[in-house]
């Protein structure tokens, strides 16, 4: 009995055991199952996820800086352009000693105490494996020092980049402007973001035609593929795929012109535009003193910096298309344009002047102080008569004198691509009510009449007033040469040949007539007469108690009190082709001061070089040369293409 419950319990454990075993095969069998499931899901199913994944770690796109695009002058002579960067950057990983590395560096280039600790301190925020900059703008020289003691350097990594340029850089500044670091304000202003400007350090236009031409310029950034390890260094280089480069482009800018008018225009607050009457083309555009776009490429110092600020002349400033000023009496020929347009005066009327025009009880002094008695338009023009033209301006009325103005192209912001850009101003009833909440007046008419007042227009859109006025075209300015476009002809202003061809002999006259205002500086060679209209421009009342006593004279008084000195002129008088404006600030009379310089660069630019001594009256001639020699020699101007000079 005891016998036969052992074999049944043995049988019951038997089977017991069996189950387990089965329980247990199976288990195994769907975990087996499981984990081949999953193993082909992720090797079949999810491997392009999981691929990517790793890429993701593996790869690392860069961004390549594009090459910026090229500006030229007119003849293709290079103004901005891109030259090799010869620096050093260091990379931490190689060397354990980085100080004692950058000690004797400091035997081969300036690298003094203070930048060593800088550096030092910018390592310790980055992988070792990061290059940190050394120096940039390397002589040759030193550079190749460099590379010849690099055994003796671990860590130290010569390379050459790109940088920009500015050959001409100080006739130049004004017009190309310079690049500079990305701001944070220069990101938000892009939308959407170019990815090439994440760049570290890259560089951007700041102002001028650098900033205004920058999607042009910049290009497109190029793509490198390359292989990286766990912490991010650099292994190989997969692929690269090449940018574009920036589109080049040319100015209408003559730079042989551009540096005889920078030269001539030396020490003075002042600007000039000279422009070809038929095109618009801007063949020069200067503003001085000038500044070097260079120091601001890679970072202006402070001290620099807080001297271009603080100078009183202003030399940040581009005078010839942001500076706004009275344009004087050369505003005379938009007045004296509008009476003939109205009929309200003929060429062969006369108007008298006795030194001073009463309105009420108050007086308008003409600068002559005992008048010029009776004058016609022409001769109004030719001795700039202000009472002659206080008297056909109340005629007219403001508001015929601002559309003349505007027709002649004043009070306008022409699209060119330069950063700021003034509008002048041509006043209106409308404006005076709302700025000031008085009504106009017939005194404030009288003003505008002889550019005063409230009237204010740049060296720019009076060289075009005056282009306009020797064609007879809307010409508008253009700074830019295109030469797969060609532009249109200019509208026809909507003024009579008649009234065009008055003002232009009362032009004509002020330079070539002995009572013309700039008749000691005019062109002696009939065959480029020159035609212009000299004007001054008062930055203070003059009172009556001064009137009475004498007037103080612009020397005697402090430089930001003396007037304006302005001229305007277009040549050759009997075929005009270029049309040219200077203003010098406070620069005293502008037939004095601003007619020869006017002269001589216009008198350039008609004879291709420095001007032959026999364009100038006998009596000036000893002078003359030795100023155009000098300034030919400074521009290195070679070679002279007027030998008689």
């Amino acid at each position: 009995m005891s016998r036969f419950k052992e074999t049944t319990l043995k049988s019951k454990l038997s089977k017991r055991i069996h189950r387990r075993i089965v329980l247990a095969g199976l288990l195994k069998a769907s975990a087996v199952t499981l984990l081949g499931w999953n193993i082909r899901k992720l090797q079949i199913e999810d491997s392009e996820d999981y691929k990517l994944l790793a890429d993701a770690n593996r790869v690392n796109l860069r961004l390549i800086p594009p090459s910026r695009g090229l500006i030229f002058d007119r003849l293709g002579t290079p103004i901005a352009s891109n030259e090799q960067n010869y620096k050093v950057v260091f990379i931490r990983e190689q060397t354990n000693e980085p100080d004692r590395v950058l000690k004797k560096l400091s035997n081969i280039i300036d690298l003094d105490q203070k930048r060593q600790n800088k550096i030092l301190q910018d390592m310790e925020k980055r992988s070792s494996f990061i290059p940190i900059t050394i120096a940039e703008n390397l002589t040759w020289s030193d550079f190749a020092r460099i590379s010849v003691n690099l055994p003796s350097l671990p860590g130290i990594i010569p390379e050459v980049g790109l940088t920009r340029h500015y050959k001409e850089y100080e006739s130049y500044a004004h017009v190309i402007g310079y690049v500079g670091p990305i701001s944070e304000k220069d990101l938000g202003s892009e939308t959407p973001v170019d990815p090439v400007l994440q760049i570290p350090k890259f560089q951007i236009g700041k102002v001028g035609v650098e900033k205004k031409m920058e999607k042009h310029l910049r290009g497109s950034a190029g793509v490198s593929r390359v292989e990286v390890n766990a912490s991010g260094r650099v292994m190989r280089e997969l692929n690269r795929t090449q940018g574009r480069s920036g589109e080049n482009i040319h100015l209408t800018i003559d730079t042989n012109l551009q540096k005889f008018t920078s030269e001539r225009l030396r020490g003075m607050s002042a600007s000039s535009v000279l422009m070809d009457v038929s095109s618009g083309d801007i063949l020069s555009l200067v503003s001085t003193p000038s500044y070097n776009p260079n120091n601001f490429v890679l970072g202006i110092s402070q001290s620099n910096w807080n001297t271009l600020l603080n100078d009183v002349r202003k030399p940040l400033l581009n005078k010839a298309t942001s500076g706004a000023y009275p344009p004087g009496s050369t505003f005379k020929m938009i007045v004296a344009a509008a009476a003939l347009e109205l009929g309200l005066i003929g060429l062969n009327d006369k108007i008298f002047c006795s030194g001073f025009y009463e309105l009420g009880s108050r007086k308008f002094h003409c600068w002559r102080k005992g008048g010029h008695g009776k004058l016609t338009l022409q001769e109004a023009i030719q001795k700039s008569c202000d009472v002659y033209f206080y008297e056909i301006a109340r005629k007219v009325g403001v508001k015929k004198i601002g559309a003349m103005a505007t027709e002649l192209g004043l009070g306008q912001s022409y699209n060119l691509p330069l950063t700021g850009v003034s509008k002048g101003f041509v006043p209106t009833k409308k404006w005076k009510k709302q700025r000031f909440g008085t009504s106009w007046l017939v005194g404030d008419t009288l003003n505008v009449g002889i550019g005063q007042g409230y009237s204010l227009a740049t060296p720019l859109q009076l060289a075009v007033m005056t282009a306009r006025l020797a064609s007879g075209k809307k010409v508008t300015p253009n700074l830019i040469r295109n030469v797969d476009t060609e532009q249109g002809d200019p509208k026809t202003l909507s003024i009579r040949k008649e009234t065009l061809a008055a003002i232009r002999k009362g032009m004509f006259d002020v330079l070539n007539e002995k009572e013309g205002t700039a008749f000691n500086f005019r062109s002696t060679d009939e065959s480029f007469s020159i035609a212009g209209k000299t004007g001054t421009s008062q930055v203070r009342r003059i009172t009556r108690e001064e009137r009475e006593e004498g007037v103080i004279k612009n020397e005697d008084l402090p430089w930001k009190m003396r007037d304006h000195a302005l001229f305007t002129c277009f040549a050759p008088y009997k075929d005009p082709k270029y049309a040219l404006s200077v203003v010098v600030e406070h620069g005293g009379s502008g037939s004095k001061v601003a007619a020869p310089i006017a002269r001589d660069i216009m008198l350039f630019q008609i004879y291709g070089g420095i001007p032959p001594i026999k364009a100038y009256p006998e009596k000036q001639q000893a002078t003359v040369r030795n100023r155009l020699l000098n300034i030919a020699e400074k521009i290195d101007l070679k070679p002279i293409i007027n030998p008689n000079i």
